[in-house]
């Protein structure tokens, strides 16, 4: 009888032990075939497979065996997780404000147009961008049908890239039917008739518009803008203008088809690794001799970016004191100054940073220190293959246009230098509220780097403490367009201004009660 109630019990612990087993021999198995290690011990950016070393575990996450599903962002457990957070990653505050784009009420439709505009504009991609929404803004002031802009093919990158390559045609036309008509060419019985080719004033405001260039309709049906570049002003433009060059900048001049499926692709791999950074290193060729920035080059590097300078027509400073300019803050910081400012700021050697630049002058050979400081530096061409960029390849505007998505998507960037892209990133970033932009304050950063040079100062606690202060309030939280440097006059003045597109508040954003108010404005 006693053996008999003692069967049950040495079968539910036979039955026990198997399970038991059973859970270790999978969990085993499991940790065999986990390319990319998720974080479950709390710390946000161990995400890097330590067994392996960096180069063979970015050759597998190159498709086709990269997962197309991201890995979910780690979740913070540990008082450092939450520490590290707060220190690095967490976005700024919006302080309530949110887009607030939408026309009044007392906004009316285009009336019969006067005649046709066009385009020719110039540039990189983002310098393009912007022209082409001030255009944009211009047809409606001065009551023209819009031709779809012809982009440059004549810079410096020679990318033959059409508007309907780049950008979404359909789209740019049909969001901004309300605003201005775009047609897509130029009506045949007009092809041969005479137009008027005009210069547009730099940073014009309403008075140019509607009087000088308006007045052209008399003797004209077709006015050529020779070019888009900062042709509206920044400030001082009815509100309903500014909202339109921000429908027309952040909704209506959405990417091509093609482009948007890559571009989030590249970031669904970026996010594979985890929260990441988006570096715009602005240290390619065309930077380096337009600026006439030589610190840290070679002789023989120096003298091949002067002869660029010197041969490229259209750039009209040729004589340039590098080191004078490297003094004033307007050199990009070059990839071991990178470096040292993203370890001063407390990010570990294993965070994730996207590359969104173009070729690197001098390749390897610069890149070097930054990448012994963080190994895992990642670009479209080691997050694509050969065959997935093949189509992008060979235009520069649109490889551009791939980190132009992968930045905005980022939780933090970080531009070298403050051009075309950089405004263009931080502008769309504000108005979207989107995650951490650290603006480097060069000059101050510059006397730093000498001091770290002449042997002044060591890289450690001092020199954290100096950067991270220097930059706390240079995270991107809203605050409203900076205007002309005091003193300035003339076309200085303008230049001195924070660009529009750098910062759309207050003329975009606006607090919610009051975009609340808007609303009802509109729908009444």
């Amino acid at each position: 009888m006693q053996r008999r109630k003692w069967i049950p019990l040495v079968l539910l612990r036979k039955v026990l032990t198997a399970s038991i087993c059973s859970i270790a021999f999978l969990a085993l198995f499991s940790v065999h075939v986990h390319v990319v290690p998720s974080s479950k011990d709390g710390k946000f950016n161990d995400k890097i497979h330590t067994s392996h070393d960096t180069q063979s575990w970015t050759r597998e996450l190159v498709p086709p065996h990269l997962s197309k599903a991201p890995l979910p962002t780690p979740k913070l457990h540990s008082s450092k997780g939450n520490l590290d957070y707060e220190k690095l990653w967490k976005p700024p505050s919006n302080r309530g404000f949110v887009p607030c784009i939408e026309p009044t009420s007392n906004y009316t439709t285009p009336g019969e147009s006067r005649g046709y505009l066009l385009v020719h504009t110039n540039g990189g991609l983002n310098q393009m961008r912007a022209g082409i929404c001030d255009m944009v803004a211009v047809a409606r002031i001065i009551n023209a049908t819009l031709v779809i802009p012809e982009l440059d093919k004549r810079s410096f990158w020679q990318d033959t890239s059409n508007f309907s390559d780049i950008f979404d045609e359909e789209h740019f036309i049909n969001s901004l039917a309300n605003d201005v008509k775009i047609i897509k060419k130029l009506p045949k019985g007009l092809v041969n008739s005479t137009r008027i080719v005009k210069h547009f004033r730099s940073w014009s405001g309403m008075d140019y518009y509607e009087n000088e260039i308006a007045n052209l309709w008399e003797d004209y049906q077709v006015i050529r803008a020779a070019k888009s570049d900062s042709r509206v002003a920044n400030n001082n433009l009815p509100p309903e203008i500014q909202k339109l060059r921000c429908r027309a900048c952040y909704e209506a001049l959405r990417f091509s088809p093609g482009i948007e499926q890559m571009g989030k692709l590249l970031v669904e791999r970026m996010r594979s690794f985890g929260p990441y950074i988006a570096l715009h290193l602005r240290f390619e060729k065309d930077m380096l001799a337009f600026s006439g920035c030589t610190h840290d080059l070679s002789t023989a590097e120096a003298d091949e970016l002067r002869m660029i300078r010197e041969n490229t027509s259209h750039w009209k400073v040729k004589e340039i004191d590098p080191i004078e300019q490297r003094s004033k803050g307007f050199c990009p910081l070059t990839p071991k100054e990178v470096g040292i400012f993203l370890t001063a700021l407390g990010y570990p050697s294993k965070t994730p940073i996207y590359i969104a630049a173009g070729e690197i002058y001098g390749g390897e050979s610069h890149m070097a220190e930054l990448r012994s400081r963080y190994p895992l530096l990642m670009s479209k061409e080691k997050l694509a293959s050969i065959e997935e960029l093949e189509p992008f390849s060979n235009h520069a505007s649109q490889m551009a246009a791939l980190d132009y998505i992968v930045s905005i998507e980022s939780d933090v960037f970080i531009p070298s230098y403050s051009g075309n892209m950089a405004r263009a990133v931080e502008g769309h970033r504000r108005f979207l509220g989107r995650g951490r932009i650290i603006s480097p304050d060069r000059k101050a950063l510059v006397r730093l780097f000498d001091k770290l040079d002449q042997g002044r100062m060591t890289e450690g606690k001092t020199l954290s403490n100096k950067i991270i202060d220097l930059h706390r309030r240079r995270l991107g939280s809203p605050r409203k367009r900076k205007g002309p440097i005091a003193g300035t006059k003339g076309m200085d003045r303008f230049r001195s201004e924070e660009a529009f597109y750098a910062n759309p508040l207050p003329d975009c954003l606006c607090r919610i009660e009051s975009a609340r108010l808007n609303t009802s404005q509109v729908l009444r």
